[in-house]
């Protein structure tokens, strides 16, 4: 089977890749400046690893892809501490709950 290529300025004829293509740029292309090619990858693969473990998606009921299952519910508050983990320099920041 061949390249199917789709036509420019089409975007309904790739709306899969246009929709992720426009998640990237909105959260996480249009605050970092990239400075060449090799910084390019380092950022998408960075950005990629926090879209496919901890990122919730609506289409999976707020779970990740690499996730089965929710995380467990903190009820006692008093007793933890809310960890904040800066990714792509804080461009983007994951929140978790420790003991």
């Amino acid at each position: 089977m061949g390249i199917l290529k789709s036509a420019p300025q089409a975007p309904r004829m790739n709306a899969h890749c246009e929709r992720v293509i426009g998640t990237i740029r909105r959260e996480v292309l249009d605050h970092v400046l990239i400075l060449n090619e090799a910084h390019a990858r380092q950022v998408l693969a960075t950005y990629e690893r926090h879209y496919n473990e901890h990122r919730p998606h609506r289409a999976r009921s707020q779970l990740p892809p690499a996730t089965d299952q929710q995380p467990a519910t903190v009820h006692n508050l008093g007793g933890s501490r809310l960890l904040r983990t800066r990714i792509l320099a804080g461009a983007i920041n994951e929140y978790r709950y420790t003991a």
